[in-house]
């Protein structure tokens, strides 16, 4: 019979190639089972892309999984997850610095909602998977998409990390509307034409009409309609409870999977008012096409 060191090194390298065979061809995506994981043993995964999917079947014991480059870098990282419906049989957390774990995704009854997570110049973008425990041996996948954007920000507003985290639905500050008018993925002046609610997804989809687009950093809304206006579709978290209102907007927010999330939608009167008080300072973070 082998050594007892043996057996542990078999199992390991065992463990390490259903890892491997699980990946994608681009090395940007995932899909295993923890039929063939040891319950208390952790696995090691790394996909370096800046976007993918990840895939437990039968989750069972843990993964740590490592997004992007060995080398976390100088710039600050945001991670954003979204879960597949039903997500069941695991937690996912986002590994500190410090060894924290800080809850990302969990199963349950109700809809999973996707989060994002923020880490700090040179800590590492990992994520910790914890199947959970489970008496029969029904049928259970844990799977959700990832989006890591190097932020290059020294901080990010509440709003900016979407996908419903705590403080996505306040109001936004003067200071905050400046910076969001310079920093968001997009910037869309216009008027809400109606408001849906996705019960399943707890998501409230904004139906905007965009006279101009003053910035746009990813290809979301398409300029050049007919009469010059834009038809835009705009997330944000369902209990923040949107609701239509008349007046004209600046709608400002962020790309999170192909989709616009909501961050500040200041009325034009009050940005207004909040970009010429800092002018008069001598305080703008940068220039807005405000006519």
């Amino acid at each position: 019979m082998p050594p007892p060191a043996l057996l542990r090194a078999l199992c390991c390298a065992l463990l390490a190639a259903a890892a491997r065979a699980g990946f994608s061809g681009d090395r940007c995506s995932w899909r295993g089972s923890g039929l063939t994981q040891e319950p208390s043993s952790v696995g090691q995964l790394a996909l370096a892309c800046a976007e993918g999917t990840v895939e437990w079947l039968y989750p069972a014991g843990a993964l740590r999984l490592t997004l992007g480059r060995p080398d976390p870098g100088a710039w600050p990282g945001v991670a954003c997850l979204r879960p597949a419906q039903p997500f069941a049989g695991a937690q996912v957390f986002a590994e500190r610095a410090s060894g924290a774990l800080e809850l990302l995704l969990a199963e349950g009854p109700g809809p999973a909602r996707g989060r994002c997570v923020r880490w700090g110049p040179g800590e590492h973008r990992a994520l910790f998977l914890q199947a959970t425990l489970h008496r029969d041996i029904s049928r259970r996948v844990a799977a959700f998409r990832f989006e890591l954007r190097e932020d290059g920000l020294p901080e990010l507003l509440p709003q900016a990390h979407g996908l419903g985290v705590d403080g996505a639905c306040r109001p936004c500050s003067d200071t905050e509307l400046l910076l969001a008018a310079c920093t968001s993925d997009f910037v869309i002046h216009g008027a809400i034409h109606g408001v849906t609610h996705d019960m399943e997804l707890q998501e409230s989809v904004i139906l905007v009409m965009a006279t101009r687009v003053l910035r746009q950093t990813l290809p979301l809304f398409r300029t050049g309609g007919a009469g010059g206006q834009v038809q835009a579709s705009i997330r944000t978290p369902l209990h923040c409870g949107v609701r239509p209102g008349p007046g004209t907007f600046f709608f400002m927010g962020w790309s999170r999977f192909g989709e616009a999330w909501l961050g500040c939608a200041p009325r034009v009167q009050e940005f207004g008012r909040a970009y010429a008080a800092a002018s008069t300072a001598h305080l703008l973070p940068c220039q807005v096409a405000l006519g």
